[in-house]
């Protein structure tokens, strides 16, 4: 079982960055995709980044394309987003998730694990 803990959310204003992080509990960290998915009051959870296991492997979401950068660290058991220029419809709550499949995914169905968020709110 996979406990993952997602923390940095806060009240920004448009424009600025943000950095999220999620702590991961398993020691085998290193054989999961990870993901950042979000989720606007009212909307369906959507996902919005990936990175493979050994992080040399991403995909993005046009609407974050350019703006946010995942990162991990396997020695520390972390994964990352680099939110910059953000904007009003970037707010929501922001999940960390993981999987193990062969290749990275898109869809909520897809994941094994998921953390329980964190609160990214953006004002104009």
């Amino acid at each position: 079982q996979v406990q993952l803990v997602e923390s940095g959310g806060g009240l920004v204003q448009a424009g600025d960055s943000l950095r999220l992080s999620c702590a991961a509990s398993e020691r085998t960290f290193g054989t999961y995709n990870m993901y950042w998915f979000r989720q606007a009051p009212g909307k369906e959870r959507d996902f919005v980044a990936a990175i493979n296991r050994i992080g040399v492997g991403t995909n993005y979401a046009d609407s974050v394309k350019g703006r946010f950068t995942i990162s991990r660290t396997n020695a520390k058991n972390m994964v990352y987003l680099q939110m910059n220029s953000l904007k009003p419809e970037d707010t929501a709550v922001y999940y960390c998730a993981a999987d193990r499949q062969f290749s990275l995914r898109t869809s909520t169905k897809d994941m094994d694990y998921w953390g329980k968020g964190t609160l990214v709110t953006v004002s104009s």
